[in-house]
């Protein structure tokens, strides 16, 4: 069977062009307007009837119908309407019905067909975009499948990424949520600790009037409210306040460390950094402990080195007093030049370096303790501690300096400080060894050994007045107070 195809402008010249290739008797299977043209379908009188005579007696098959676009332009004219089908014939409707269930059953089994290679595709790039652990995915020996579009693809990627955005999001905001509920509980078992420790210390301040009193006397004095709860939670009960404060200032001065003569460092020797911040001392503790070794040792056992170089004239005070002694002052800018003159200075009995002075909050401090340590020479570090300064000042001045320990630490201007109990607090909490105290100017009169029980003694005598701490304003400095900082306290 040929079906051709016609197709023109209008109806009048698409059957003039049928009429014309297969003759007046043609048989029409279809007519319809396409893309702007008409579209007729037909095929010969004769093919019609060959096709229609075995219709009467079986069912149709699917002969292959071969399509041929037959396009001529040429005048319109009008095809005349086809004459009657010869005896035995069938009508031409019948034909055209049987055409068009045949093609209408080939469209659908193409349509099918498309339908099942794409499915496949889409299922096969699935399968590549996420692959199962262990399962690589093998092309089909079976038959050739066509290749997918890459669109399936594509929109798989675009969901798998909304779907990652969508759980990331989910997972952010749960763990804000988390975040956000964990701080109000802290703050809430923040707030409950707090109201159940003023509640706590107000009953016992009524069961126990003399812990009071304690408090008040040791806050009077300087020291910190973290120390004076460990202290008077674990006093003895049965105790006066007289005996309980008189037991207080026994544990202080206990759990101060001090050395008990100059052996350790006039007698044994050595090399001493004295480190600090600015204008704490430094320089004339260096000048001090310089004239001890002198008297003891004479001056060719001790060198004294600077690093301070920039502070405009600090070189040439230390030389000053160098000179006084008969001491040659040596100067170092860096790390190397230390390593040297130590090196060259290794004969001597006593080393001392004086260091220029960094805030607690510079970044210098760091560096500074890098290179006392790098030295090649085992460097002990002397901290010089201000009594003038705020207990939160000298806290962090400590942990600023420690580094990986401190040999020791040295209290500078004691004769200008209103209190001493901020730095024996510190001193305390902190386990430091208290070496000297420095009380003036003077070189070497102003610098004395520490002595624990005179320290305590002169921190309860030039106390504040007890009377500015109210009543009612001591259970909420108690609850307060926490256990930051402070280590463990012997008590006996």
């Amino acid at each position: 069977m040929n079906v051709k195809k016609f197709t023109a402008p209008t109806s009048r010249e698409a059957l003039r062009k049928v009429r014309e290739a297969l003759g007046p008797d043609a048989v029409i299977l279809s007519n319809r307007p396409m893309d702007g043209v008409v579209e007729i379908l037909a095929l010969a009188n004769d093919d019609a009837a060959s096709l229609a005579q075995p219709a009467a007696d079986a069912p149709l098959g699917m002969p292959d119908l071969e399509i041929e676009d037959t396009y001529t332009p040429s005048p319109m004219m009008a095809a005349p309407a086809p004459r009657a089908p010869a005896p035995r014939q069938p009508s031409p409707q019948q034909m055209q019905d049987a055409i068009k269930a045949r093609m209408q059953a080939q469209m659908e089994a193409q349509r099918e067909a498309e339908a099942q290679a794409n499915m496949e595709a889409r299922m096969q790039a699935r399968s590549q975009a996420r692959p199962a652990p262990g399962f690589a995915p093998a092309a089909s020996a079976s038959r050739p499948v066509a290749a997918a579009p890459a669109a399936p693809a594509l929109d798989m990627d675009r969901i798998s990424a909304m779907v990652a955005d969508a759980v990331n999001s989910a997972k952010a905001n749960a763990a804000a949520e988390m975040s956000t509920m964990m701080t109000e509980l802290r703050a809430m078992r923040g707030m409950m600790e707090t109201q159940l420790a003023e509640l706590s210390w107000g009953s016992s301040q009524q069961r126990e009037p003399h812990k009071a009193a304690v408090l008040r006397e040791m806050l009077a004095a300087g020291f910190s409210a973290t120390l004076a709860k460990m202290l008077i939670e674990k006093m003895p009960a049965g105790r006066s306040a007289e005996e309980s404060l008189r037991w207080v200032r026994t544990v202080l001065a206990r759990n101060i460390s001090a050395i008990s003569n100059e052996d350790a460092l006039i007698e044994n020797g050595g090399v001493f950094a004295l480190v600090g911040p600015t204008g704490v001392g430094k320089t004339t503790s260096t000048a001090k402990l310089a004239a001890r070794c002198v008297m003891r040792h004479g001056p060719e056992k001790l060198a004294l080195i600077t690093t301070d170089a920039y502070r405009i004239g600090a070189h040439e005070q230390l030389r000053i007093y160098g000179k006084i002694l008969g001491v040659m002052v040596h100067s170092v800018k860096d790390e190397a030049d230390l390593r040297i003159a130590l090196k060259e200075l290794r004969n001597k009995h006593t080393v001392l370096i004086d260091t220029v002075g960094v805030s607690q909050r510079d970044q210098m401090v760091t560096e500074q303790v890098a290179m006392l340590q790098g030295a090649d020479a085992d460097v002990k570090r002397l901290l010089c501690l201000n009594s003038t300064s705020t207990q939160e000042t000298l806290t962090e001045v400590v942990r600023a300096y420690q580094g990986t320990g401190l040999a020791g630490a040295i209290m500078t201007k004691l004769d200008e400080a209103a209190s001493i109990g901020n730095v024996l607090d510190v001193v305390i909490r902190q386990k430091l060894n208290l070496f000297y105290v420095s009380n003036g100017q003077r070189v070497p009169e102003d610098l004395h050994l520490a002595k624990p029980v005179e320290l305590v003694e002169r921190a309860f005598r030039s106390k504040k007045d007890v009377n500015q701490f109210a009543d009612s304003d001591l259970p909420m400095l108690m609850a307060a107070a926490g256990n930051d900082g402070l280590r463990e306290v012997h008590l006996g």
